[in-house]
Parts: structure tokens; C-alpha cells; sequence
């Protein structure tokens, strides 16, 4: 059993600033609560405690900081546990391979937790039936990007397309035999899991300046565009299109399937990238001449329900 944590935020605080002392005098001094900080640590490090000696009873247990899941090899046969949030989750599950992952809420009444279904108490329960393959689990379909380089990237929730900086992407768009060039602030391409994130929040936009715009006599936009977990599709929307007389803004919204890859090609000579799940860190170099083609992933995630 591979047991996936985390560090609080005052670990991070302490890593920062080197000790808990000068951490609390940088948050007292801003006017935060810093006992707040001392409380979510002390019931995370408890969390954690219990997780590790539930699953040392049933098991082997091998515990794996965030930062190194990226370079950590998953056994065929490891069960994953992921002491929440729901961050933590999706960026394991891109680098789970079919392994069952169990979504832990180390902090009930702090976290909501839409990933995080199970409590430390339910771990015993859980871990035997998945062994005994008497536990569902549910499928999550990832999103993927890959260069004509080879280089790949894949996503849970979605990918970002464009530039580091606010300065406007360039490239050329393509989709379904149609072509378009465009200056935007960047596309973002989302999975069934991640559409209720940042698609959502995107077409909110859209829909309030589309009412807006209509002097409230339009209709209303639904900006709700989530889909399954499972879906064999994606979607794409582009962030703020510029037309001029160079670009256009009429693909600016549209579906994606393996037989409908969309196709980008850059034409940014600096700053451009793909990043995935919000990790700026995580990403392709995306400059001039390079082209990208996002489809859905052959990986797939399973999350125990």
C-alpha cells in the first residue's frame, strides 16, 4: 500500500522561514490566526499517524511525499492511498496506471472533499474489499497532450495552453477539418472530472457577458457543462479571443474525441507552454513551430467509491 501525503501549511511555513517562531511572527504580523495553522497540522499529523498503523496491519506500507509521486514507479498490484485534499488526489491519479486509489479526508470538518469519500476510520474496510475485489471503483478518463517531438503530458482536471505571462498566445488552432488563427489569453482543455473547475468558471464568465450584453433581456446561459468522470470526450474553450485582422474568434468552443484530436501549432518564440491540474511546474515547452494534438488519454484512473 503506497500512502501519499503532504505538507500542512505550517510545515510549508517552517520550510519558508525556518523555524515555527519566525513563521508566527510573519502570520501575526499579517493579522492571521496563526493557532489555526498549529490545529490543521496537529490533526493532519494525527491523520496520517492512524492511516500509516491501519494499513501497517494489513500490509506493507510505503508513504510517498507529493513532491516525489512524479518520479515514484507504481507497482501493478499497489492500492493507493491518498490522505486529501482533493488536489493531492488528482495529481495522483496522473501518475497511478490502473491502480485503485482510495481518497482519504484527513480533516472532516475542514475539507469538503469531493475526492475524498473515505475517513481514516473506513480504511480497514475499504483496503480489504478492494483486495478482494468487492469494492467499486470508478473510472476517470484523463485528458493528453502530445508534441511532435513526443513528448507527453496528461491531465485530470485540465490542460492550459498558452503563455506563462498574461502577454496574448499565439498560434494556430485546428479542429474538425476547420483551421483558425488566433491571439488569446490561452486554451484550457477539460476532462468529465475537472468540468465542474475551470470550464465552469469560463462559461459563468461567458454566460454573465452574454446577459449582460443583451441588456438582461436575453436568455440566461446555463454555464454547467459537467459530464462524466468516464466520459470518452473532452472539451476546449478559449480564453479570450482577439479578432484583428490577423486572428480570428469563431473556434473558440468545441468537443474532442480520439477520432477529433484538436491540433495546435505555436507560434509563441518565448514563454509558450502546456501545463496540467493548475501546476504551473508540471509542463511542455510549447514555442514557435511546435505542434501539440490533445485528445483523450489511453491512462485511465480508478477511484474507490
Amino acid at each position: 500500500m503506497v500512502l501519499v501525503k503532504r505538507r500542512t501549511r505550517l510545515e510549508e511555513l517552517v520550510v519558508r522561514y525556518n523555524t515555527i517562531q519566525q513563521a508566527q511572527f510573519y502570520v501575526e504580523r499579517l493579522g492571521a490566526d496563526f493557532s489555526d495553522y498549529i490545529r490543521e497540522d496537529r490533526v493532519y499529523r494525527a491523520a496520517l499517524h492512524e492511516a500509516a498503523e491501519t494499513l501497517g496491519r494489513i500490509g506493507r506500507v510505503q508513504q510517498v511525499e507529493r513532491e516525489h509521486v512524479p518520479n515514484f514507479i507504481f507497482g501493478e498490484r499497489d492500492v493507493v492511498v491518498v490522505l486529501g485534499q482533493d488536489g493531492l488526489v488528482a495529481n495522483t491519479l496522473k501518475y497511478a496506471d490502473r491502480q485503485p486509489l482510495i481518497g482519504v479526508n484527513p480533516d472532516p470538518r475542514r475539507w469538503d472533499g469531493a475526492l475524498l469519500p473515505f475517513t481514516v476510520d473506513d480504511l480497514p474496510a475499504v483496503v480489504r474489499d478492494l483486495l478482494r475485489d468487492k469494492r467499486p471503483t470508478k473510472e476517470v478518463r484523463l485528458a493528453q497532450a502530445e508534441l511532435n517531438d513526443g513528448q507527453v503530458l496528461v491531465a485530470v482536471n485540465d490542460l492550459f495552453i498558452g503563455r506563462r505571462t498574461h502577454v496574448s498566445a499565439r498560434y494556430e488552432l485546428r479542429t474538425n477539418d476547420s483551421a483558425e488563427q488566433q491571439s488569446s489569453s490561452g486554451i484550457i482543455v477539460s476532462t468529465g472530472l475537472g468540468s465542474t473547475g475551470w470550464l465552469r468558471s469560463v462559461l459563468a464568465g461567458a454566460s454573465g457577458i452574454a446577459y449582460g450584453a443583451a441588456g438582461e433581456r436575453g436568455p440566461r446561459l446555463s454555464p454547467d457543462a459537467s459530464f462524466g468522470w468516464d466520459s470518452p470526450y473532452l472539451y476546449f474553450t478559449v480564453r479570450e479571443p482577439y479578432p484583428s485582422r490577423s486572428t480570428s474568434a469563431d473556434l473558440v468552443f468545441g468537443r474532442i474525441d480520439e477520432r477529433n484530436p484538436l491540433k495546435i501549432v505555436s507560434q509563441m518564440p518565448e514563454s509558450g507552454v502546456i501545463f496540467s491540474d493548475g501546476v504551473e511546474s508540471d509542463y511542455l515547452e510549447f514555442g514557435s513551430g511546435v505542434e501539440a494534438s490533445i485528445t483523450v488519454a489511453e491512462r485511465r484512473g480508478r477511484l474507490a467509491v
